[in-house]
């Protein structure tokens, strides 16, 4: 018999058998267990680079932020209230449409100096779930967001940003945040590959709201099954409770 109901809908996220490399178990502080699927599942607009690149990353890996695009915008904190949202659903219906931002005036462009538009001054909290995360090859970690796996579904792509200089006046939110992250996955962090998790974490998140520019032509970052239907994300995220 075909599963049905909620199970139906957690079979239908989880990530093509043909992409699994590997699988883990992760125990939480609490005692709740998750199955951390591990794949080779890219952003759809990256190439999978040579082995010995990936083992060289690997071995480099650091903190610190290493891209250009929106540098700015990307390592700032909007000084504004939170907004709270009890469901991601309703965050993503209070965004300016996606076309309306491609199509800004002034032109929201890559330069490393872009500045945060007006409808980016917003600081939101909302309480979702983890369902999958990679790390970029700027350093920042790609956290797929969702709405109670109970519920229909609805993603965003919100980052844990790679770190500013340590005298930038956001450097000690964003380490703080990057750091929970590593207290709970422990020796499990992802690398370019996304890893899944099953049951997603439950998690309550804040940070400014960013418009990724950077993706208005092609398809959306995150795996094949959990893709946002935006390109809005919240970059950076400036605190994070697992399981709260």
């Amino acid at each position: 018999m075909a599963p049905t109901g909620n199970e139906a809908l957690r079979l239908a996220r989880l990530p093509d058998t043909a992409s699994i490399v590997a699988e883990g178990e992760l125990t939480s502080p609490k005692g709740m267990k998750y199955r951390i699927i591990k794949t080779r599942e890219l952003d759809p607009y990256e190439k999978p680079p040579p082995a010995e690149e990936i083992a060289a990353a690997k071995a480099t890996a650091g903190d610190n932020f290493a891209g250009t695009d929106r540098r700015d915008a990307k390592l700032s904190i909007v000084s504004a209230a939170t907004e709270q949202f009890a469901d991601l659903q309703n965050l993503v219906g209070s965004l300016t449409p996606d076309d309306d931002m491609i199509n800004h005036d002034p032109e929201i462009t890559k330069d490393p100096s872009s500045p945060r538009t007006s409808e980016e001054q917003r600081n939101v909290r909302v309480s979702a779930f983890l369902y999958a995360a990679s790390r970029e090859a700027d350093n920042d970690f790609h956290f797929i967001v969702g709405r109670d796996p109970n519920a229909s579904p609805a993603y965003m792509n919100m980052e844990l940003s790679g770190l500013p200089p340590n005298a930038s006046s956001t450097f000690a939110p964003l380490n703080a945040a990057r750091d929970a992250y590593k207290a709970f996955v422990g020796d499990q962090l992802p690398g370019a590959g996304y890893h899944h998790y099953d049951p997603p974490i439950p998690i309550d998140v804040q940070g400014s709201l960013f418009f990724d520019i950077t993706h208005a032509t092609g398809p959306h970052p995150g795996p094949a099954k959990l893709r946002p239907d935006t390109i809005w994300e919240v970059h950076p995220i400036s605190h994070i409770v697992f399981e709260p």
